[in-house]
């Protein structure tokens, strides 16, 4: 009996460490000989065409896939009837016939071409409630109410026989700002306005948003993020005392048809990309999804009501939506190289609390890091860049701390520095952190403070990235 029990605890403690050395051997397997995917989906390589091309890791049906999600989002939608009927449907009432006219070679748009306003401008209208069940149901779904004569955002563009419903005006004001060294630093304050209404005027007291298309740089990785790792940077009653307390924005989704985390628009009201695109299907082009299956056209509107037809009921079907969502998820992105100089400034960048917002890096669901330099929570930023317009969980001051990664490409794409801030009134990275306030207030006194040498090596990693 004695030495069956022997043998059984002998054989047991074998048993340990033969477990316990091949766990070594898989362990050092996978640090050895592990494959990090992350090239395959990210690129150092600064050119103008980097975000038009795909992920590395695609088979052929994959990229048939990927190659017909480009073509709906690059080749221009007509009016319908047309014979191309794969492509009919556009507006009645849009701003912009192709994805790319207002993401030029998928980068950020653009605020100015040849000193007018540019279709990559858009003009967000919306009224306050007047608490009647109609509105109720409107803030719970929309997050807001339409401008009754205009709708939710201003078209620009009309098809043949409709009437636009107006242009843009844009002005500046000069403030000038004198850093506790003597630099100064003249900021434009946009006044921007609205001419050539052709419904009338607009309701009394509307809330006018203007803001730029951002960049997609990285918009398929954001996917990619676990809900987790957003939330457990929430720190609504600032309980560790930084002045800073991000909000998530929880809203409400036409695909799910129940509450979830917003992750895009610039107040990250939209929780999936491809509810952000059908989104933009609507408003930009006039193009009716499952998703979003009614016409643009507001009930004072009779001609853009009784504008032909396309053949099918939904223009961009199921199909097409989900091939360009495929797409935008497997276009390459760029990510800037992380050298000594990266580094140096990182740690200024981390110094003056930046950071804290504008989070540098996330581990994906697929293992590698990514660094969008955004937490995609909501911060309040001030009454100097109030929008006057709620949407779901964001109030009028707040705004989805802003991805930074792909902003130098701008340049490379555009020719011109990047215009800053949700309506492009910042001409470069100073004259964003100077507009910042609300929560970001601190920061940008700490960066006024920073000896010059360091203020231009902070700039430099910014333009960049």
């Amino acid at each position: 009996m004695l030495q069956t029990q022997k043998k059984q605890k002998f054989n047991f403690s074998l048993m340990k460490k033969t477990i316990l050395i091949k766990s070594l051997i898989a362990s050092f397997a996978i640090g050895l000989f592990g494959v990090d995917n992350s090239n395959d989906f990210i690129s150092n390589d600064k050119n103008k065409s980097i975000l038009l091309k795909p992920v590395s890791n695609l088979n052929d049906k994959q990229y048939d896939k990927f190659i017909l999600g480009r073509s709906f989002f690059a080749i221009p939608w007509v009016e319908a009837p047309s014979a191309t009927t794969a492509r009919d449907g556009l507006g009645p009432l849009f701003n912009a016939n192709t994805c790319i006219s207002c993401h030029p070679s998928n980068g950020k748009g653009t605020l100015l071409i040849d000193n007018k306003s540019s279709r990559s401008l858009v003009v967000r209208l919306s009224i306050d409630s007047n608490n009647s069940i109609e509105h109720k149901m409107l803030l719970e779904k929309k997050s807001f109410i339409p401008e009754p004569n205009y709708g939710a955002q201003l078209a620009l563009n009309a098809i043949h026989g409709i009437d636009f419903e107006g242009k843009v005006k844009i002005d500046f004001d000069e403030l000038n700002v004198v850093f506790p060294d003597g630099e100064k630093q003249i900021l434009l304050k946009p006044k921007y306005s609205l001419e050539n209404l052709n419904y009338g005027p607009l309701f009394n007291g509307t809330n006018i948003s203007y803001r730029i298309a951002p960049s997609l740089n990285g918009i398929g990785l954001i996917e990619l993020i676990s809900n987790e790792d957003i939330l457990k940077n929430v720190d609504i009653n600032d309980k560790n005392n930084d002045g800073i307390s991000g909000r998530a924005n929880w809203v409400y989704s036409n695909i799910t048809k129940k509450q979830e985390l917003g992750k895009y628009t610039w107040k990250a009201s939209v929780a999936f990309l491809k509810e952000q695109i059908a989104g933009a299907a609507s408003n930009d082009m006039g193009l009716t999804t499952t998703i979003f299956p009614d016409e643009n056209c507001t009930s004072s509107q009779k001609a853009c009501n009784e504008a032909p037809k396309p053949k099918d009921d939904i223009d961009l079907t199921d199909e097409r939506l989900d091939a360009i969502t495929y797409y935008l998820k497997h276009i390459k992105t760029y990510s800037a190289k992380q050298t000594k100089e990266y580094t140096e400034a990182l740690e200024i960048f981390e110094q003056i609390s930046c950071a804290k917002c504008h989070i540098s890096s996330f581990e994906t669901k697929e293992g590698f890091k990514i660094s969008p330099f955004s937490d995609f929570l909501l911060h309040d930023m001030g009454e100097e860049l109030s929008d006057g317009r709620t949407e779901f969980s964001a109030n009028k001051n707040e705004w989805r701390t802003a991805p930074l990664w792909g902003l130098s490409l701008h340049e490379k794409i555009n020719k011109e520095k990047p215009r800053l801030l949700h309506d492009g009134r910042a001409r470069n990275f100073q004259e964003a952190i100077l507009w910042h306030g609300g929560e970001a207030q601190k920061s940008k006194e700490n960066y006024m403070n920073l000896p010059k040498e360091q203020r231009e090596k902070l700039i430099k990693f910014l333009e960049e990235l």
